[in-house]
C-alpha cells in the first residue's frame, strides 16, 4: 500500500486542539487507512509549535507506531544542501528539504501538508510533482 508523507502543519493541526484544522485533520486520520510516514527534522519542527502535553502525545503516537519516522542520514546531507540551493527563492527549510528526500528515497509522492505554496512548487525525482492529499 502506498505510504502518506506527513508535513509539520498536518500534525500541529492533529495535537493543537484550538488549531482550526484540528478536527479536519482528526477525522482525515480516523477514516484514512494508508500507512503514515516522515522524516525526523518534521518531528523536531512540530515539537516547537506545540505545548508540552501536545509534545508527549505526539511522541507517544509515534512510538506506538501511529507514523514512521525516517532517520535523514549524513550521507543525505549533500541532497539536502543541493535542494536548499535549489529552491532557495522558497526559502525552504530543512524540514521540507528532507521530505523531498524522503519521497524520492521511498519513491513516494503523496503528501499532507497545509504548505501548498511550496509542495506545489516542489519536484520529485523525474520532474514529478507531489500529490497534494485534501484532509481540510
Amino acid at each position: 500500500m502506498a505510504r502518506l508523507v506527513v508535513d509539520t502543519g498536518f500534525l500541529v493541526a492533529l495535537y493543537r486542539r484550538r488549531d482550526p484544522l484540528h478536527a479536519g485533520a482528526l477525522e482525515f486520520l480516523c477514516e484514512n487507512r494508508a500507512p503514515l510516514v516522515t522524516a525526523a527534522p518534521v518531528i523536531v519542527e512540530s515539537c516547537y509549535f506545540l505545548d508540552t502535553t501536545a509534545k508527549v502525545e505526539l511522541l507517544d503516537w509515534v512510538a506506538k507506531g501511529g507514523l514512521t519516522v525516517a532517520d535523514v542520514p549524513v550521507e543525505a546531507y549533500p541532497v539536502l544542501a543541493r535542494l536548499l540551493r535549489r529552491y532557495a527563492t522558497l526559502d525552504l527549510d530543512l524540514a521540507d528539504a528532507a521530505l523531498v528526500w524522503l519521497a524520492d528515497l521511498l519513491g513516494e509522492h503523496r503528501i499532507l501538508t497545509v504548505d501548498e505554496r511550496d509542495f506545489s512548487a516542489l519536484r520529485l525525482k523525474g520532474k514529478r510533482r507531489f500529490e497534494l492529499v485534501r484532509w481540510r
